[in-house]
């Protein structure tokens, strides 16, 4: 990592298991939860916080994957040939409560994205968002129903998130952009 360093690995694992508390809290139980990771990083955030849900609920709720690859809006500006990372859904959603699990919320965007591609597959009873990182500057009239931890940035910021599954070790950096404007519409 070469940015500044605002979370560490222990920090991520608390608001990991934070989050999972409040999602239960939130759902009055784990009855019809279904935790749906955004590809890349959400995908592993969602697996972590099914166990630790496992780990103090003694349930094991569902964890499923959701690519938004071509419901971007920006998406003939991110690539001519996209890499889809593919959708993986636990069980049907009709009728459950999801929570949609993200790695960054920025401009809002992927969310809406998310919720686009979500609706394809059925009719949740309840769609929710929880995000490890809220950086602010929202687009859209989204907002995140649990948060690992809110960080007020600058537009010329990046928030960087590292996964041990993605990237080989844990931690949250913010860096400058150097002089790409659309490097920030990558991230969140």
């Amino acid at each position: 990592m070469s940015g500044r360093r605002i979370m560490t690995a222990d920090e991520i694992r608390r608001a990991t298991i934070r989050l999972s508390h409040e999602i239960v809290e939130k759902q009055a139980g784990t009855d019809g939860l279904l935790l749906i990771g955004i590809q890349r990083r959400g995908v592993p955030l969602a697996r972590r916080i099914a166990a630790a849900i496992a780990e103090h609920e003694s349930v094991d709720v569902p964890v499923g994957a959701l690519d938004i690859t071509f419901y971007r809006d920006d998406l003939s500006m991110v690539a001519q040939q996209p890499v889809v990372k593919g959708t993986a859904l636990p069980t049907g959603i009709d009728d459950k409560t999801v929570v949609l699990v993200d790695d960054v919320l920025y401009t809002g965007r992927t969310i809406r994205a998310a919720m686009d591609a979500l609706v394809d597959f059925g009719r949740p009873r309840a769609i929710r968002l929880a995000v490890l990182i809220d950086r602010g500057h929202r687009e859209l009239p989204i907002r995140a129903d649990h948060v690992g931890k809110n960080v007020p940035t600058s537009r010329e910021e990046l928030v960087k998130v590292h996964l041990e599954e993605t990237d080989g070790e844990d931690g949250v950096e913010i860096d400058r952009i150097v002089d790409s404007p659309m490097a920030a519409e990558s991230v969140g």
